[in-house]
């Protein structure tokens, strides 16, 4: 599968899990936002080899992940590991923020994963293209945070 196509199914699966998303047009919407361009076409394809159904979320009827998915869900931290296996990255600290810089859309994939962790150190994080900006609250949390992501990506 090439790797546009797993960035988007995987932005797919995380919009799935966070908010209950009905419709094809809802789900184009919100990948616009995480920077995908996908025609309904592709869409509908990916909501297909996703195998996503149905079901009352929140009072709606919505997709869901199917089951085999559901169990098969990574911790962020393993997921995020993966990603920083997959593509290389660099790290730069500027001031009280780090600085994610990988490949081109990738670094939305990146964002995801390390919002997921919900590690301590993270305030907040923004994704481009290619770059991630993390909010850290202190240089303590900075530094720690900095370790983590390189102990996950191999680089100590």
């Amino acid at each position: 599968m090439e790797v546009m196509k797993q960035l988007r199914q995987r932005a797919i699966r995380d919009l799935v899990e966070q908010r209950p998303i009905r419709t094809q047009q809802e789900l184009a919407a919100a990948l616009r936002d995480r920077g995908f361009r996908a025609t309904q076409a592709t869409i509908s394809r990916d909501v297909a080899e996703l195998g996503l159904g149905k079901a009352t979320r929140e009072g709606r009827q919505a997709y869901v992940l199917p089951p085999r998915l559901r169990d098969q869900e990574a911790s962020g931290e393993d997921r995020l590991r993966r990603l920083l296996a997959d593509v290389p990255v660099e790290f730069r600290i500027a001031n009280l923020m780090l600085v994610i810089r990988t490949l081109p859309g990738s670094a939305h994939a990146v964002a995801a994963a390390l919002d997921r962790t919900r590690w301590p150190e993270v305030v907040g994080s923004i994704a481009g293209d290619d770059t991630v900006f993390v909010a850290t609250s202190d240089r303590t949390s900075l530094r720690r945070l900095r370790d983590r992501l390189l102990g996950l990506a191999g680089s100590r």
